[in-house]
């Protein structure tokens, strides 16, 4: 059964191509592989040239060689299929776009090697994953916090992946890429809109957190108020901001927001400093922060290029349950997300 499932590629070598290495001439014909992936297959003994097996990435190709490539099936994933119940938002071939929950945690790792999205995407995706670098498993090419909720795309093949790591890569600066976040914050900014632009490295002291770092990476948020919530005085007390971001740094919104001095609601990492600021809040509003138990973060906003239309696709997402909640107690009005 084995042998039946595998796909033969033959690639017949032109003369411009002679005197090539044997990995770039099929990198540049087999375009549905990365380049990585053929190495491995040749180191693998899954090309010939003629019926010669050839294991050398390196080897010269001749004018007029055959090259056989042989395509074993994907391995069985890693990761174990587990029925996690997901909100699919978008599913075609090539990928498909979930609506996160929170208290999900997007990989295996350490202290979480089941019950998370990867767990989850093998088992629904099941024999419709094409296999990432030879491997069945969906294609992780952005995350989300365990606690932060929303939108995430996830690719199902090789070719997907590429063309999504792309994307993200280039954070939208040549595409179609969109990434927007509803934040909660403490406190009210003194201007409708800002932009933050400070890099972003890890903690020198903690090493599971993330701080505002001289010699850390590039980091630019970009965000506006969409509505001012006030205190029982009447005073401003928090807000909702939509942000946008132009890189994707760990825990960015997260460490951008709370540098200056506006950090997200329910943030036990960044912002446990504004905790008696729960006290200014209306009764209805304290109540549904004690209930959220997580920072008041959702990815709202996702705009990708499709690997194969090559059509922008634009997807939404309504705040969930809790951070509703969250905003009606706070007296906050209608949120207009087409226009942001």
């Amino acid at each position: 059964m084995m042998g039946e499932d595998r796909r033969i590629e033959t690639v017949v070598i032109a003369a411009p191509e002679a005197g090539d290495r044997l990995d770039r001439v099929l990198a540049a014909r087999l375009t549905d592989f990365s380049r990585s992936r053929l190495k491995t297959l040749i180191i693998g003994g899954h090309v010939a040239i003629g019926d010669r097996t050839i294991r050398d990435p390196g080897q010269r190709v001749n004018a007029n060689d055959r090259v056989h490539v042989t395509v074993p099936p994907p391995e069985p994933p890693e990761p174990q299929p587990e029925p996690i119940a997901l909100s699919v938002v978008h599913e075609d071939d090539d990928l498909l776009v979930i609506d996160k929950p929170a208290g999900l945690v997007v990989h295996p790792a350490a202290g979480h090697w089941s019950g998370t999205l990867v767990n989850a995407l093998v088992a629904h995706c099941g024999d419709s994953l094409s296999g990432i670098g030879g491997v069945r498993r969906p294609g992780i090419v952005h995350r989300l916090d365990k606690d932060t909720t929303g939108l995430m795309v996830v690719a199902k093949s090789d070719r997907a992946h590429r063309s999504l790591a792309r994307q993200f890569a280039d954070h939208g600066r040549r595409g179609p890429l969109e990434r927007g976040y509803l934040a909660f914050v403490w406190g009210g900014p003194d201007r409708p809109r800002g932009v933050i632009d400070k890099p972003i490295g890890r903690h020198p002291q903690a090493r599971d957190k993330m701080s505002i770092q001289a010699t850390g990476r590039e980091a630019v948020t970009h965000w506006e108020t969409v509505q001012t919530y006030r205190g029982k005085a009447g005073e401003p007390v928090a807000a909702l901001l939509a942000c946008r971001l132009e890189t994707g740094r760990t825990h960015q919104i997260r460490v951008h927001l709370a540098s200056i001095g506006h950090p997200l609601i329910g943030d036990p990492v960044y912002g446990p400093g504004f905790r008696t600021k729960a006290a200014l809040l209306p009764a209805e509003a304290q109540s549904a922060l004690a209930a959220l138990g997580r920072q008041a973060l959702h990815a709202y906003l996702l705009g990708i290029q499709h690997p194969s239309s090559r059509k922008a696709l634009v997807f939404r997402s309504d705040l969930p349950a809790d951070l509703a909640r969250l905003h009606k107690a706070l007296g906050g009005g209608t949120i207009d997300l087409a226009r942001r």
